[in-house]
This record gives structure tokens, C-alpha cells and sequence, in this order.
């Protein structure tokens, strides 16, 4: 069997990030065994070990971490050179995929998506909806639009706007419950917290220029979805703290009242991140240009 060594590199690399040759496998839509035939013909090819096998899991060696280095610059090397070729560098063409929150997806990022496909007709723009936070490298996304600081090293960002959030509920729920003056009457509340907040329980609330004070809240409905939130605020089933742009709407025609206004709620810059490198195909940087400028207009 012929095997072609930059095919094989490629299966490297892969098995490194996923860590097993099964996840390869069902990631390209082939078999455990050709994968790991191809791993074998490479070992063999540079004359080391790259990898120790176990029954859950492979590790580098020494000799595999540094030619894993190798390869990732290598492969990023031949892929600008085609790129450049091909024109992606200095066009907006190709693919372009994106992590986006869902709550985001349809009430905010919609409508610069749609604007910015119809100024690039080549390109066409996967977005995959998700609130957990992804890695770039292990799932293929270019740009991921996140609410939260930029901790990983791996990454650069562009920060959009504030993502100021505000408290709120429905009249009906303060038809039955007495509305909260103070951050520590929310103890006595029945609150909707966001399960993905870690704990999910406890609520930043600043009053003007104090310090910044935990409240543990009485947590009666958590979940992964803002949306999902929301539904339950607007149902009368507790108070709620989500972006001011999500819930703007329901308070201006009184589905829902905003409370504790003399406070802050958390506050979370919003941020397009992406993978660090020196070379980056021009759809993302154009995109990112592209959003700053809307959203900071």
C-alpha cells in the first residue's frame, strides 16, 4: 500500500488533538485501522516512536511532541502557499465556520451575517449554535463569538460590545411575590439561573460605586439556555438576569418589569475570538473587521 506522507501527517496531527485513533476514524468517516496504519507507516518513515499506545488514550513521546511541531507548521505552510494561490488570502472566498451563543444567533449576529454574505457572494458561512465554549483547533472553528475574558493563550479576540445584563420578572410573578428592593431579598425569590455559570446559584450585583457582592439565590430552574430562561421569566415562574438587549423588547411592551435597578448586574465583554497565527485566510479577517465595525457603530 502507497501512502502519502502529508495524508499521513495530516492523521498525525488529528490524533494528537482528538486523542485516540477511533475519534479520527469517525471524524473522517473511516476505519480505526487505517488510521492507525498510517500512524504506523509514518513511525516507520522518520525511524522513531511518535506516540505510546494504551486501551483509552495515546500520549507523545519526546520525538513525537517535537515533530508534531514539525508537522502543524509545516502543513500551515503548504496550506498559505495554496491559499495565496488560490486567492483566499486577498478574497473573501471559501468557508467560513462560526460558534455563536444561542440567544445571539438569531437576535444579534443574523442580521451582520446576512449583510456580510450578500457583500461576498463566494463565501459561504457555517454557523454552529452552541453555548459551551469550543476549542478552535479541535472542532474547526474559524471565529467564535464568546461572552466571556480571553484566558487561552492558543487564541487572539476582538471585543464587540458590553454584554450588560439586568434583572427582571413578570407581573404576574410579582402579583404573587413582594417585588425584591434590596440584591439579598433575591434569597427569598424563586430565581432562573443559567446552569453554565459556574456555580449557577450565585449572582454578581454591584449598588453604584460599592464593591462588587455575591448573593446565593434560591435556584428553582437552571438551564443551558438563555432562551429557555427567558420563556420560563415570561410564564411567571421567578425572576430572571439576562442581557438588557434580549429582554428589551418584553420590557417596553410590559411582558416583563425590570427590578433592582439601583443595582448592576454582571457585565461580560463580548468578544470574536480565534486561533493565533501569523497568517490568517482574509474571510476571517474581514468577517471580524467586518463585525467590530457594526457593532461598536
Amino acid at each position: 500500500m502507497i501512502m502519502n506522507k502529508i495524508d499521513c501527517m495530516r492523521a498525525y496531527i488529528r490524533v494528537t488533538h482528538l486523542g485516540s485513533f477511533t475519534a479520527v476514524a469517525d471524524e473522517l468517516n473511516v476505519t480505526q485501522g487505517s488510521i492507525s496504519k498510517k500512524i504506523a507507516w509514518l513511525e516507520r518513515d522518520v525511524g522513531f516512536s511518535l506516540l505510546y499506545r494504551s486501551s483509552r488514550r495515546v500520549e507523545l513521546t519526546a520525538q513525537g511532541s517535537s515533530y508534531l511541531t514539525y508537522c502543524e507548521q509545516m502543513i500551515e505552510e503548504m496550506e498559505l502557499t495554496e491559499a495565496a494561490l488560490k486567492g483566499e488570502l486577498d478574497e473573501v472566498v471559501g468557508e467560513l465556520t462560526l460558534s455563536v451563543p444561542s440567544a445571539m444567533a438569531t437576535r444579534l449576529l443574523a442580521k451582520p451575517i446576512g449583510m456580510f454574505m450578500t457583500q461576498n457572494p463566494k463565501l459561504v458561512i457555517n454557523v454552529s449554535v452552541n453555548d459551551r465554549v469550543v476549542n478552535l483547533i479541535e472542532s474547526g472553528i474559524d471565529i467564535a463569538i464568546r461572552a466571556s475574558e480571553l484566558a487561552d493563550s492558543a487564541y487572539k479576540a476582538r471585543f464587540l460590545f458590553h454584554n450588560q445584563a439586568v434583572y427582571f420578572a413578570s407581573p404576574d410573578y410579582l402579583k404573587q411575590h413582594a417585588r425584591p428592593v434590596t440584591a439579598s431579598d433575591l434569597e427569598q425569590h424563586e430565581c432562573l439561573t443559567y446552569s453554565l455559570a459556574s456555580p449557577s446559584d450565585i449572582w454578581l450585583v454591584k449598588q453604584k460605586d460599592s464593591l462588587v457582592q455575591k448573593v446565593k439565590v434560591n435556584e428553582v430552574f437552571k438551564s443551558d439556555s438563555a432562551e429557555m430562561l427567558l420563556a420560563m421569566a415570561l410564564s411567571g415562574h421567578g425572576v430572571g438576569v439576562l442581557p438588557s438587549w434580549m429582554v428589551e423588547q418584553c420590557l417596553d411592551n410590559n411582558q416583563l418589569v425590570q427590578l433592582l435597578e439601583d443595582y448592576t448586574a454582571t457585565s461580560l465583554p463580548m468578544y470574536a475570538v480565534y486561533k493565533s497565527g501569523e497568517y490568517q485566510p482574509y474571510r476571517i479577517r474581514a468577517f471580524i473587521d467586518f463585525l467590530v465595525e457594526f457593532f461598536q457603530s
